[in-house]
């Protein structure tokens, strides 16, 4: 093998140990940042979720909600959430970058990861579609009711009356201002919470486990699904696998780029999605 040809096999070796995360050579147990500001971080997401379900369960459906305020104050909780991450880590010497893992800004490279996002996308709303059939028809033979259903504005459709569906609903917007606003709060919660819970917890549950991988997914993926607690119990055990699946993405991928792809084109097309059902009437 030519010198060069040896040296570029051993740097695509080094760069190939890069796991959505920062340098390999840290001491695991020691983590990306100090375990006080993790458990800190931990709380803070668990307070905001129990906030959002106290605040959904007081308002009983009746509350009109100022959408461009709840996206403003979402993408100042998302900014002081990387702001908090970017502290960790610099507390440990470690450049934020370094969390979003290897990856290069050639078109062909972004390409790729946009059409893995694209798959990844598909293959994981048809294995969702069928856990949440599977939970839905279980609960139905637990409890011997159906799930609550209303009927469209049309009076042709029947759509779920759950938290979940009910949260969406007030959250997507309705005219052009926000539609823009929703767009642009869509990509800065793709990169946050990639950066957040793919980057930084996943990264520090491996550490802590010594390097085991599927520690870090499981106890990240826990976390995200915790963190959407207003959206009720059915979508935080959906949004734990969710969450897991974007785990393996990150771990497949060796960075965040497919995953911030994903997540964002997923909360956009959610949104976008119910705001033409909700200009047909039909919500």
């Amino acid at each position: 093998m030519e010198p060069n040809e040896e040296a570029k096999v051993q740097a695509g070796a080094e760069s190939s140990g890069a796991v959505a995360g920062a340098a390999s050579t840290l001491p695991g147990p020691r983590g990306y940042a100090p375990v006080w500001h993790t458990v800190v971080l931990i709380l803070a997401i668990l307070l905001v979720s129990a906030l959002g379900v106290h605040r959904h369960l007081g308002s009983n459906g009746t509350v009109v909600v100022n959408r461009l305020y709840t996206y403003g104050t979402t993408a100042g909780l998302e900014l002081i959430l990387i702001g908090w991450v970017a502290l960790g880590v610099r507390l440990r010497g470690i450049p934020l970058r370094s969390l979003f893992g290897t990856f290069t800004t050639s078109f062909r490279a972004i390409a790729l990861d946009f059409g893995i996002a694209m798959v990844f996308w598909i293959g994981s709303m048809m294995a969702l579609a069928t856990l949440a059939t599977i939970w839905i028809s279980i609960e139905a033979l637990i409890t011997h009711k159906p799930i609550p259903m209303q009927t469209s504005k049309s009076g042709q459709l029947p759509i779920p009356q759950d938290q979940s569906a009910k949260a969406v609903v007030q959250l997507a917007p309705t005219n052009g201002k926000e539609i823009a606003c929703w767009l642009l709060l869509c990509m800065l919660v793709g990169v946050a919470e990639e950066l957040v819970f793919r980057g930084y917890l996943q990264s520090q549950f491996t550490a802590w486990a010594r390097g085991a991988a599927a520690s870090g997914v499981v106890f990240s993926a826990l976390m995200f699904g915790a963190a959407h607690g207003y959206e009720g119990v059915r979508a935080m055990f959906l949004l734990s696998v969710f969450g897991a699946l974007f785990s393996l993405l990150a771990l497949f991928r060796r960075n965040l780029r497919a995953g911030i792809f994903a997540h964002s084109w997923h909360d956009a097309v959610a949104g976008l999605t119910v705001a033409f059902l909700h200009s047909h009437h039909v919500l």
